[in-house]
């Protein structure tokens, strides 16, 4: 089959896809990626807990009760008690609240500045390319832990100062990814069409080259989500991020990971397994994304 015939039938697949209904699509999706599907429910469980976590949960995730320390899993308390009595399936659904809140807006901000900077660097291009790339160089080169530690251990611990020293190594590791893809599309001729016409550099970026990078764009969104999630949990196991009696997942594991490691260890198992499964599930749905908005992958 000659090139011509090859083209030809790929864009007949491709309009027999376009053709078909949403739910269709789904289908095909979903068959094709059953792993995805799976982090896509985890996703869609762990929003469903965040919203109606004070209808979910059975107790109040800040009240002490010296009489049920440390009680193992029973029909009372499902997931059993932590060191000062707080039911800890309790604790667990609120904490979807703080690690969703921080992945969220952590992931959104770092990847929208990494989106602005890095089809700006590529628009200009010269000395601000240069000049741009060279600072992300510095910021890529420290570990994502490592930077945000450092930007924890300079404004300080509390929720607000956690999102920043998440958002932070985020944008490099975006602006960088984005970057490349807008190199190609600034040699594209509308681009250098709208130039002609007399289009502001803001709306050659806006209008012209930023929607046409939303693909990667939103490929680290979702695996930013996953990451964040788990860097507020390492800062807060640390005793750097938010602070009790906040519930979160990793400062559950803090209070419960080494001391009670063997006397009580359900302390610890079950905030680790609901980090192990959140993260688990971003991963798994940004995977799905990143094969359903890229042609080569979804062709395969």
């Amino acid at each position: 089959m000659s090139t011509v015939e090859e083209t030809q039938v790929n864009a007949g697949i491709e309009e027999l896809f376009d053709q078909r209904s949403w739910a269709e699509r789904a289908t095909i999706i979903a068959r094709k990626n059953p792993l995805g599907v799976f982090g896509g429910l985890v996703v869609i469980a762990m929003i469903f807990m965040a919203v109606f976590a004070p209808w979910l949960s059975p107790y109040d995730p800040e009240s002490n009760s010296f009489e049920h320390m440390l009680v193992p899993p029973s029909t009372e308390f499902w997931l059993g008690t932590d060191q000062f009595g707080r039911d800890l399936l309790t604790r667990i659904i609120f904490g979807a609240q703080t690690a969703l809140f921080v992945g969220f807006i952590a992931a959104f901000v770092g990847a929208f500045a990494g989106l602005v900077l890095g089809v700006g660097s590529a628009y200009f291009g010269g000395k601000i390319d240069l000049i741009f790339q060279r600072i992300m160089d510095v910021f890529m080169a420290f570990p994502l832990i490592i930077l945000a530690l450092a930007v924890v251990s300079i404004f300080g611990t509390g929720m607000q100062n956690v999102i920043i020293a998440i958002t932070i190594p985020f944008i490099p590791r975006c602006a960088r990814v984005v970057r490349s893809n807008a190199l190609a599309i600034r040699e594209i001729p509308y681009v250098d069409a709208a130039r002609a016409m007399g289009f502001s550099h803001i709306r050659i970026i806006i209008r012209h080259m930023a929607p046409n990078v939303m693909a990667p764009f939103l490929i680290m969104l979702t695996a930013f989500v996953g990451q964040a999630i788990l860097l507020e949990a390492s800062l807060s196991y640390l005793g750097l991020g938010v602070q009790e009696p906040t519930p979160a997942w990793g400062l559950m594991l803090q209070g419960g990971a080494e001391e009670y490691v063997e006397s009580a260890p359900w302390v610890a198992i079950f905030p680790g397994l609901a980090i192990t499964l959140a993260v688990f599930g971003f991963n798994l749905f940004g995977d799905a994304v990143r094969d359903t908005l890229d042609p080569r992958l979804r062709s395969q």
